[in-house]
């Protein structure tokens, strides 16, 4: 299964900003982060991240700085702002808000079971 890429969109800010929040990171080890934390569901391209690291960058919701490690290449490094980590917050309590709104329609209030389908009157 792949997340689509509405959820992905939807879901690429929080992720990065998070992800920074941990500690400051560089595009690749993002790419390999977000890979990770989804158990590989999420594979995404350097298309998709660096113009939106770009665009954090550009609203000031994060830093770069260039960085050489002994023996590697140059390396383009990001760091959450103050700004970025408000954002973040922001950002927290919007998904929280969905995520709580669609535990109620998949689950019911209070009700843990899996989701089964329930067949329209009329259909079987």
């Amino acid at each position: 299964m792949r997340v689509t890429k509405d959820l992905v969109a939807a879901s690429a800010t929080p992720m990065v900003l998070g992800i920074l929040a941990e500690g400051e990171s560089y595009g690749y080890a993002i790419l390999k982060r977000i890979n990770q934390l989804s158990g590989g569901e999420l594979d995404w391209t350097e298309g998709l991240l660096y113009p939106l690291l770009h665009r954090l960058e550009r609203l000031g919701h994060v830093e770069s700085s260039w960085q050489s490690v002994a023996g590697e290449r140059r390396r383009k490094y990001y760091r959450i702002t103050n700004s970025g980590l408000a954002e973040l917050a922001e950002q927290r309590r919007q998904w929280d808000a969905v995520v709580d709104a669609l535990k109620q329609v998949w689950l019911g209030p209070g009700d843990f079971r899996p989701l089964t389908a329930i067949p329209l009157e009329g259909q079987a």
